[in-house]
């Protein structure tokens, strides 16, 4: 996709998106790298000496391709659920990144992988009357786990190096040095020349590294419950650490959500640069109020509270916490478990039990259960408030219409999440009501990310892009209107 022309000018080929960061830029004449900051600013005649190339913003492909990725992610964080909950996840003992791409396609390579398997704690204490038909049933969710992984990187990876050779995500970018009016900056502030604006290189570059971290950590996890001290520990059961389990999905919402938010920003600043989302400005200044300022800090609040709560979920599944109370709203005929078995000593590995509280918290099933019940039911409250906010007139009539249609859908499935999850604990944790709850908290963040996104100002390049083009076609116009008069 191409940039929109401008009229007399030479647009620069680096592509560049201004991203999560926003800045407000003056709409004042730009001038050159050589006027002095103190210096009174005057708006010159424009001629073609004045012209500014602007950055050429990533088209909406590259917002597209990165949506696409977190379908993707999301797509593996139900798989790894499933994984998880068929108790799948050890059946591949070993991990090789490029030979593990194909499954054992004879009946020596099944036995082979039936073999190894035979040599693990889960095998020789839970499984050890399995069949080699019922390890392979177990062995295709871990291999359609690590292919989707695979599939992953490759979708990310090759598409952005397309991008880079084609110059539609940004090497770098430095712009001639702007007046602190320009920038939005106090007077005392120093006017940086030349102005770096913010690009999608390292952002991606981060991405990236993300989604290698999240293979090695995967391993990582893996190895957790391959461990031959778990033979020996008494009551010991083979299953990967909780604590490796919850960076391990906390790394993939994390790339979901840097994914999902900067596809969205991508594509929203384009559409602004180029005067296809009218309602920006309108949001601008509705921004500008306290009460549309309070709703934008509270979905912020609530985004932070559905992470951590899909995030605590990692530790109900690694300690098979939501076998304990199979009851709702009660635990055990109470709101909440006796102090004593929340709090219980038997988990302090100190002698002067100053790592009682953490450890309770962290590897106590009751007291896991507890915090993730105390957590859903804040994410609830907290989503409720923020739809009801958005539904009171004095902000009703400020904010955008897509904001409020998200606040609703964020409202609608908080409902449908919370029915999951209610459902999930009473009838023991079925694979399909458990696997459905997890892909609710993710479907959950997305309402909750796009409703962010809502509230976002243009980015700073994109800004640029457009003050920059709306200057040169005013300069051009009037070398226009000057060289009729001429003739």
């Amino acid at each position: 996709m191409s940039a929109t022309a401008v009229p007399r000018l030479a647009i620069n080929s680096t592509p560049l998106t201004g991203f999560f960061t926003s800045r407000k830029l003056a709409s004042a004449a730009f001038v050159n790298s050589n006027d002095k900051p103190e210096a009174k600013e005057t708006t010159a005649p424009p001629s073609s000496e004045e012209l500014i190339e602007p950055p050429v913003l990533s088209p909406p492909v590259v917002g597209h391709w990165l949506i696409g990725c977190a379908g993707l992610v999301f797509a593996i964080v139900v798989v790894g659920g499933i994984t998880r909950l068929t108790e799948s996840g050890l059946s591949i003992v070993e991990w090789r990144p490029i030979t593990g791409v194909l499954p054992p396609l004879s009946d020596a390579e099944w036995e082979e992988e039936f073999t190894k398997y035979k040599a693990t704690p889960e095998f020789k204490i839970l499984n050890h009357r399995i069949t080699i038909e019922e390890f392979k049933q177990i062995f295709f969710w871990e291999y359609a786990h690590r292919v989707l992984g695979r599939v992953i990187g490759l979708a990310f990876v090759l598409p952005l190096a397309y991008f880079f050779i084609r110059k539609r995500v940004p090497r770098s970018m430095f712009l001639p040095g702007l007046t602190r009016s320009q920038l939005g900056l106090p007077a005392s502030a120093p006017a940086p020349n030349p102005l770096p604006l913010p690009t999608l290189t390292p952002y991606l570059g981060g991405l990236a590294l993300l989604i290698g971290a999240q293979g090695v950590l995967g391993w990582y996890m893996v190895k957790s419950g391959l461990a031959d001290s778990l033979l020996t520990t008494p009551g010991a059961v083979p299953r990967v650490s909780q604590y490796r389990l919850a960076a391990h999905l906390g790394c993939a919402l994390a790339l979901y959500v840097g994914m999902l938010g900067g596809g969205m920003a991508v594509i929203r600043d384009w559409n602004w640069a180029h005067g296809k989302a009218k309602g920006i400005e309108v949001l601008e200044k509705a921004l500008q109020k306290n009460a549309v300022k309070v709703f934008k800090a509270r979905v912020g609040v609530l985004g932070a509270i559905v992470f951590l709560t899909a995030l605590s979920g990692a530790f109900v599944a690694g300690l098979d916490a939501g076998l304990v109370y199979n009851e709702f709203p009660t635990m055990g005929g109470r709101l909440a478990p006796p102090r004593d078995e929340l709090m219980n000593p038997a988990y302090a590995k100190k002698e002067d039990k100053s790592d009682l509280w953490w450890r309770n918290m962290l590897e106590n099933p009751s007291t896991v259960q507890f915090n993730h019940r105390v957590l859903a039911l804040t994410a609830y409250l907290s989503t409720t408030l923020v739809f009801l906010h958005s539904r009171r007139s004095a902000v009703r009539a400020l904010l955008p219409a897509q904001t409020k249609r998200l606040a609703a859908l964020a409202f609608g499935l908080v409902n449908i999440q919370a029915a999951l999850g209610i459902t999930t604990l009473l009838y023991l944790v079925p694979v399909p009501l458990a696997a459905s709850h997890q892909a609710g908290s993710v479907a959950l963040l997305t309402a909750v990310v796009a409703l962010a996104t809502s509230l976002r100002k243009p980015g700073r390049a994109a800004r640029f892009w457009k003050l920059a083009s709306q200057r040169n076609q005013a300069a051009s116009s009037a070398k226009v209107g000057q060289t009729s008069q001429l003739n």
